[in-house]
């Protein structure tokens, strides 16, 4: 059976050896001697740990190969650097199995080695690129959301200098609508992160929108009561989304002739697994038929 064995290993086509159970090579496919440079003609009966200059002397390696021998454990797609002297470093990807004999008491283990370093090596350059690109990324949202704002900015000052209502009217309409734009382009960048801390996210969004849309803290404040929910990029960005929309709503409609003490409020809390997130304010309303006090929440 042993012979048999060995001459199966032999013949293979896959990077193969066959040990016994004092962890010494019994056979060696040609596949095997060829990746590693292995000679095959004095490969046999020598330890694993001997082979080539001794990089095969891994002592982790080792205690896995006993604890196959012993029938404890097999090796299954263990990973590992195979360094050589004056040579670069293999990335491995071993498996080894304890074969059976209802014959005899002799103990063969087959392990197999596959070289995965050129793989790895394609991996790590496609993460590269990734995060390469992420960074750029960010750095593009992040100088789009700059100019939007500083075009926000320039429309709010014209709007103030006019003297025609209706041109002071049609530029605040598009500083609303560049500030929304702005602050979509802002949550976009959110989306990279895995999950978002919702009383940070709707803070800097609240202190974002003031920074653009309030001109002066004493007539109009922005304030964000938020718990400590956590939730997913794609589940924040919709939500920052309701809630820039309602802000800027308020801040055009809730406060007409407001000389002082305006305040609009984001509210957000979790409660056994029911989500409550309202936009509310204290202003007079646009129209007789909304309540005074507060805007209708949104949830």
């Amino acid at each position: 059976m042993t012979s048999l064995a060995t001459a199966l290993v032999k013949s293979s086509k896959a990077p193969l050896l066959l040990l016994d159970d004092d962890v010494v090579v019994i056979g060696a496919s040609t596949s095997f001697c060829n990746t590693f440079n292995l000679d095959p003609l004095t490969i046999a009966n020598r330890r694993l740990a001997d082979l080539g200059s001794g990089e095969w002397d891994v002592p982790q390696l080792n205690s896995l190969l006993q604890a196959t021998i012993a029938g404890a454990a097999e090796i299954d797609a263990y990973e590992m650097d195979l360094i050589r002297e004056g040579k670069a470093t293999c990335r491995l990807i071993l498996s080894a199995h304890k074969l059976d004999y209802f014959d005899t008491e002799e103990v063969r283990v087959v392990l197999a080695a596959t070289d995965v370093t050129a793989t790895r090596l394609a991996e790590k350059q496609k993460d590269d690129l990734i995060r390469e690109k992420h960074v750029l990324l960010q750095e593009l949202q992040h100088r789009v959301a700059n100019s939007l704002q500083i075009i926000a900015s320039v429309l709010m000052q014209s709007a103030r200098r006019v003297q025609s209502e209706e041109t002071r009217l049609h530029l605040q309409d598009a500083h609303s609508r560049v500030m929304s734009i702005a602050m979509l382009q802002k949550q976009l960048a959110v989306t990279q992160l895995k999950s978002v801390g919702l009383r940070t996210y709707f803070a800097d969004l609240c202190r974002s929108i003031s920074a653009s849309m309030i001109d002066d803290p004493k007539r109009l404040t922005l304030e964000a009561i938020v718990d400590d929910t956590t939730t997913s990029s794609d589940v924040s960005v919709s939500m920052g989304l309701i809630v820039t929309e309602l802000v800027i709503n308020a801040i055009k409609h809730a406060f007409p002739g407001q000389v002082a003490g305006g305040k609009i409020i984001v509210a957000f809390a979790e409660d056994k697994g029911a989500w409550l997130l309202s936009v509310s304010d204290n202003g007079a309303g646009m129209s007789v038929g909304v309540n005074r006090g507060k805007l209708a929440p949104a949830s």
